[in-house]
């Protein structure tokens, strides 16, 4: 009898290991998994000079621009990125400020534009922001 009263002390033990074992297990994954996994944090980078170009001629075939039109459209998104630079040069940026260089851009860029070409522009525009909130941002 006493054997029996062994085996099944011996099974208790062994079964209460594996249990304590498994909270282990599950404890470390806890930890693992909340850390971050290493994604963008902050603003996305800025385009450096050929970025620029392929999203203007991106951009040029999607909303029709002729040569004069694509050459004016680069000017302005050179000039973007440039006081973009400058605005977060220094502490975060206000977000305002981005806002606000933002709309300055898409006005600058209309100006250019026709009135086929501007609505083209409205729903390019619109299809990058779907792309940025989806988190595929593609810079403006």
């Amino acid at each position: 009898m006493q054997t029996t009263e062994k085996k099944q002390r011996r099974k208790i033990l062994i079964i209460n290991i594996g249990v304590i074992i498994m909270l282990i297990l599950i404890a470390i994954s806890n930890v693992v998994f909340a850390q971050p996994t290493g994604g963008q944090q902050g603003p996305p980078s800025l385009p450096n000079t050929k970025q620029i170009k392929k999203m203007v001629a991106n951009l040029a075939k999607e909303i029709s621009l002729d040569e004069k039109q694509e050459d004016q459209v680069l000017a302005i998104y050179q000039g973007h990125f440039a006081d973009v630079k400058k605005a977060t040069s220094s502490d975060r940026p206000d977000r305002s400020e981005m806002e606000k260089l933002k709309t300055e851009l898409e006005t600058a860029v209309e100006a250019v534009l026709t009135e086929e070409q501007q609505e083209k522009f409205a729903a390019y525009l619109k299809e990058q922001e779907k792309k940025q909130r989806r988190g595929r941002p593609e810079l403006l």
